[in-house]
């Protein structure tokens, strides 16, 4: 169990989730993956030899269980990805309160309970990496998106001080801007109205995800943007 990597897989799903268990698991690394329904992941799991945790990344009890059965059945993992967003869309005026508290708690707050309890381990054993999936939303704030602004902007500040607080300590942080639609691989008509490459592929992606992972740590990034070459910056 502690001789081979292990990546957690946090919000797991098809899209980028899928494309960077692949690329862990091509790497040689065990996987753990957590949703709030694992069954979905039967088919990933199969593909790429993961096992599959349930997880509420909106209540900490949960977040607790995940890494008590993740450590308990796989040990300490060296690299920790936090994925889960929630998007609330319209005019202030008329937004749900409860809606945006519970979009906030999963896109912000969630990541802020996963990275304390992966924080907890790493430190202890003195290595490790801390991934977020950020969005354009967390680096400027659009109209009629402001839960999800509020949800990614607030990530990305875990992120940066995060950085700051745990490079020292020999824990990689990684922040991750997606700005740019991402293909599905199931087919999606917007990647084909858009040209070629016009849409981010998850497994480049992915990719550079890894990239990050394996930097030696004389250079290490703490964020990194990726958009299509034909995006609006």
């Amino acid at each position: 169990m502690a001789d081979k990597e292990l990546a957690l897989i946090v919000g797991a799903g098809e899209g980028l989730s899928a494309s960077l268990a692949r690329i862990c698991a091509s790497q040689g690394m065990d996987v753990a993956l957590a949703a709030r329904n694992p069954d979905k992941l039967a088919a990933l799991c199969e593909e790429t030899g993961a096992n599959a945790y349930a997880c509420d990344v909106a209540d900490g009890a949960s977040v607790d269980a995940l890494f008590d059965a993740v450590t308990g059945a796989q040990g300490v993992p060296n690299l920790v990805v936090y994925n889960p967003s929630a998007r609330v869309r319209g005019p202030i005026t008329d937004l749900d309160r409860d809606a945006v508290k519970d979009a906030v708690l999963i896109t912000a707050w969630g990541g802020f309970v996963v990275a304390q309890k992966a924080a907890q381990l790493m430190v202890e054993r003195g290595s490790g990496a801390i991934f977020f999936t950020g969005a354009s939303a967390g680096v400027k704030g659009y109209a009629n998106s402001s839960v999800f602004a509020m949800g990614k902007f607030g990530l990305r500040g875990l992120a940066q001080a995060l950085a700051r607080e745990l490079h020292p300590q020999n824990i990689h942080i990684g922040h991750f801007v997606i700005d740019g639609g991402i293909v599905k691989k199931s087919g999606d008509d917007r990647a084909a109205a858009r040209g070629e490459d016009g849409m981010l592929d998850p497994d480049a992606i992915a990719e550079t995800y890894m990239h990050l992972y394996r930097q030696h740590r004389s250079s290490w990034t703490w964020e990194i943007e990726v958009r299509p070459w034909v995006e609006n910056f």
